[in-house]
């Protein structure tokens, strides 16, 4: 979660101007990890074929754009879209180098569609993980569980923000939890419920002291769960709840619980005759989305209400509501 520093160790006629640009996208704050070490392997091609003049030729563009074997179509567009804002920045510094279009990778597939549960399938999983039986192995996990899946669900979070939580970014006096350097290296305050505060300090209480820098929900070792091994859990509670799996890219995944929590807001929001219109900016924050684009898309999802919830908003911003949830 934490961003980076990134050693540069490129070695072809690019390479310090590749250094230079994952610099400025540091610089700007965004993490460019991922996208540093796709620029190495990039640079490592480029010392293969033999790259001997400072530019980007199309030729080669084209040959490290090309869809590889058993490479998803989506994986493709992410390589075109890397080396595209690379060889913008060569270009605005004098250099020589052929932007690709995006359109060059392979059709794309349908919008990913998040599985909402509904709320009597969230108040089962709760029940089946407040039921966690005792392990040995693993002496706090009946304890954890049930917290970790309130989290996901009661307060939308990412599961990789639950796991990140040190023990001074929980204000138990106040209810606000503090998420540190999460998705786009932002930092924001998310405010918890009496019942979730409470949980949370009869869970702290039988802990001790003296533990302000510790993971707030360590295994033994004291270390951070891994989404793994809560993945591996919240498969468990699927098969507990009877609700059917479709198998890997199918879902329910773990980050619906995330999706289902904003729409379950939505159109509680709704029902009270609230202004969607003012509640949408509260919720992007609480979730902590980029922009307000991510938290229109769940006005697509709530198909009890799907006609009534889109037309209200539309009287707002209906020209900018997307038709469909990208993954």
């Amino acid at each position: 979660m934490h961003k980076k520093n990134i050693e540069i160790q490129c070695h072809s006629p690019l390479a310090e101007l590749m250094g230079k640009f994952i610099h400025e996208k540091q610089s700007y704050g965004y993490g460019y990890i991922r996208e540093s070490h796709e620029l190495f392997r990039l640079d490592r091609f480029l010392c293969k074929i033999g790259l001997q003049s400072l530019e980007l030729p199309r030729d080669i563009v084209d040959k490290w754009t090309a869809k590889r074997i058993y490479e998803k179509p989506s994986n493709q567009r992410l390589r075109i879209i890397r080396i595209r804002q690379f060889a913008l920045y060569l270009r605005r510094q004098g250099i020589n180098a052929y932007v690709p279009e995006t359109t060059k990778a392979a059709a794309k597939g349908i919008g990913f569609t998040p599985y909402i549960f509904s709320r009597q399938q969230v108040e089962n999983m709760l029940q089946a993980a407040d039921s966690t039986p005792l392990d040995s192995r693993s002496p706090m996990r009946h304890l954890i569980m049930p917290e970790i899946f309130r989290l996901l669900y009661c307060c939308g979070m990412r599961v990789s923000e639950v796991l990140h939580l040190k023990f001074s970014d929980v204000n138990l006096d106040a209810g606000i939890l503090t998420i540190r350097k999460s998705k786009f290296n932002k930092d924001r305050l998310v405010p918890l419920a009496p019942t979730m505060t409470a949980r949370l300090r009869k869970y702290a209480s039988g802990l001790g002291e003296g533990r302000s820098s510790s993971v707030f929900f360590s295994k033994a070792d004291g270390k951070a769960y891994s989404k793994g091994t809560i993945y591996y859990f919240f498969r468990q509670l699927l098969w507990k709840c009877s609700i059917p799996h479709g198998g890997r890219g199918k879902g329910p995944r773990l980050h619906d619980l995330r999706h289902s929590f904003a729409v379950h807001r939505l159109e509680s929001w709704y029902r009270q005759g609230a202004d969607l219109g003012a509640k949408l900016p509260l919720l992007a924050a609480y979730m902590g989305h980029k922009n307000l684009v991510s938290t229109q898309c769940y006005l697509q999802l709530t198909p009890e209400i799907f006609p009534n919830i889109v037309n209200r908003f539309e009287k707002f911003a209906g020209h900018v509501i997307p038709r469909r949830l990208e993954q």
